[in-house]
């Protein structure tokens, strides 16, 4: 079944890449964990994880060998076995690279693709839209999420080439950072492109545009997929009391992971911060990160800590126990 906007429900969960205990060093190869990924991904799954989502920022597409990256992405498409949409991160640096690296991805089980535009210049609205015209014309009828990042990809992607990207057929989502373009932006596209908030942010989005904002992202699965599946169910049946309840309680866990600092801040250490919750969380062993982003300041660590606590206490609150 070729997957639409239409068919982009629930959560997109952006998968960890967990790594070998010896990844931090420079001179590591094969560093992806693999066993650890098979459990990483069946734990996703059976909390009622809709759509998964790999090798973002955190997801260490950018530091991952080609190698790495095509062993992770089979793993979880061989683990997940159609269970649920794969979308893999193929972001490069430049536009053939990320089409080569798309296809590999395509070639080991991914079901679509997760892909930012080439950051080391910035894109105009021209630039932007020519590059995902490119993807579509050399991957036809090949899903795609853009990633829409200001921090990371050096600027907005404006509504004017938002109503472009939503005639190309082949990009059915975005992934959304949020803020007052958000509302505005979802409308513009209407069911033409799915509009992704982050998933603390989805109960407003999702009770002021219902038939819209039917989706959303979230990197914080492999800490806790258990209450962000619940808040899925609550929003999708409108429930609105009970979506209001479970989002409250997220956006507690998530909010310690900022420690004081803007969101441009918090984007300089992502990856560390995001090992440091991820292991405090306790669901997943996600290994040290790999370089060159290593380090962070120790009130950004602790953050990441305290984030992975908060987000224990609501995955024992929401587990579904085993049978």
């Amino acid at each position: 079944m070729r997957i639409t906007p239409s068919n982009f429900v629930g959560v997109a969960g952006i998968l960890a890449t967990p790594a070998t205990p010896d990844a931090s060093h420079w001179s590591s190869e094969d560093t992806v964990n693999l066993s650890e990924t098979e459990k990483m991904t069946r734990l996703v799954l059976d909390a009622g994880i809709e759509i998964l989502m790999t090798t973002g920022t955190f997801g260490e597409g950018a530091t991952l060998t080609e190698r790495e990256f095509v062993s992770f992405v089979e793993c979880v498409a061989q683990t997940t076995a159609g269970r649920s949409p794969v979308f893999a991160g193929v972001t490069t640096l430049n536009t053939r690279d990320t089409i080569t690296r798309a296809r590999r991805a395509m070639a080991v089980g991914a079901d679509g693709l997760f892909v930012g535009r080439p950051m080391w210049l910035a894109l105009d609205d021209v630039g932007i839209v020519r590059f995902y015209r490119d993807l579509a014309d050399a991957l036809p009828g090949v899903p795609l999420v853009v990633y829409d990042n200001p921090v990371a990809f050096k600027g907005k992607i404006s509504r004017e080439a938002y109503l472009e990207l939503a005639k190309i057929k082949e990009v059915v989502a975005a992934k959304h950072v949020g803020g007052p373009a958000l509302i505005g932006d979802a409308a513009a596209v209407g069911e033409h492109l799915r509009v992704l908030p982050l998933g603390t942010h989805w109960y407003d989005a999702a009770k002021a545009m219902p038939d819209l904002i039917k989706a959303c992202w979230s990197g914080s699965v492999a800490c806790a997929p258990a209450p962000i599946a619940a808040l899925s169910k609550a929003i999708l049946s409108r429930n609105w009391d009970l979506a209001a309840a479970i989002s409250e309680k997220c956006n507690w866990a998530e909010s310690a992971m900022f420690a004081g600092g803007d969101l441009a801040a918090f984007m300089n250490y992502s990856i560390p911060i995001a090992h440091q919750r991820f292991a405090s969380a306790g669901l997943i062993d996600p290994g040290p990160p790999r370089p060159p982003y290593l380090d962070a300041p120790a009130r950004y660590m602790e953050g990441g800590l305290e984030c992975g606590r908060r987000w224990a206490v609501l995955e024992k609150e929401y587990m579904i126990p085993s049978k």
